[in-house]
């Protein structure tokens, strides 16, 4: 571990294109747009810094200044990463040879150059391996770390990106769970069930707000399957407006939820004491 950095080393599994359902959502939102200090941190990037070289891609395309420093404990990790930015500047790969990025050790502190605060950090797959008890601390310590205006987004997915969920926060805590999942051969939504966060996975029980949350979308879900036939974003569009009919504060609209993304007010779906 790194003198000073805050948190374990995780499994580090890491794949291309794992993280793009978060990383389109991010990109989306205005923390990013609007920042002063356009810098993005990629916390716990795991064995390979392919993850936060994709971060770039995608957010420099609605702010090309982007800087994305990606963070990780273990010092061979860093070492890896930074081999491999190394090709991307010799123009050996995909990536834009003048991408704004670079690896150093870190953990929930969020260390940064000049005592700079991020506009957006990105943990992603790092809490999961954590206990549940473990999160409000940790949260805590990034939103610490964030500009005013800045987002965290914290949260899990599988191996190859299908499933994913998040929780957005910003300076004052948590503000919505996101979930995104490929809807195609979609057979129930709760399959994300095993992929929440983990403030939320141990709390889908009956008798949590979480539960509920996944019990009507998954009735939802059903209910409109006759809209199938029209392909199964018009079937999770029903779905999802059938939520916000239902009384569930979701936000968004249809450009969202065509991408298999609903996104619901924390206090919604957030554990019970």
């Amino acid at each position: 571990m790194a003198s000073g950095a805050v948190g374990t080393v995780t499994r580090g599994t890491t794949n291309t294109n794992r993280l793009r359902r978060v990383d389109r959502w991010i990109a989306a939102q205005p923390e990013l747009r609007r920042a002063s200090d356009p810098v993005a941190v990629d916390l716990g990037y795991g064995a390979s810094g392919v993850t936060a070289l994709e971060l770039h891609q995608r957010l420099s395309k609605v702010r090309p200044d982007v800087e994305v420093v990606g963070l990780e404990i273990d010092p061979g990790r860093v070492r890896t990463a930074t081999e491999q930015l190394e090709a991307v500047h010799a123009g050996r790969t995909g990536f834009a040879r003048d991408a704004h990025i670079r690896f150093a050790l870190g953990g929930f502190e969020v260390p940064l150059n000049g005592g700079r605060k991020a506009a957006v950090i990105r943990a992603f797959n790092v809490l999961r391996q954590y206990r549940e008890d473990d999160v409000p601390a940790a949260w805590d310590r990034m939103r610490a770390r964030l500009q005013p205006q800045g987002l965290l987004v914290e949260g899990t997915c599988d191996e190859i990106g299908r499933i994913s969920s998040w929780v957005a926060l910003g300076a004052e805590g948590p503000r919505s769970l996101t979930v995104s999942l490929r809807l195609r051969e979609l057979e129930a939504p709760s399959i994300v069930a095993e992929r929440l966060p983990k403030a939320l996975i141990h709390r889908n029980v009956p008798g949590e707000r979480v539960h509920a949350f996944l019990s009507d979308l998954d009735r939802l879900w059903r209910i409109h399957s006759p809209l199938a036939a029209y392909g199964p974003s018009q079937r999770w569009i029903a779905a999802v407006q059938g939520m916000r009919d239902s009384g569930w504060p979701v936000s968004g609209g249809r450009s969202r939820w065509r991408l298999g993304e609903l996104t619901v007010a924390w206090d919604a779906v957030a554990p019970r004491a």
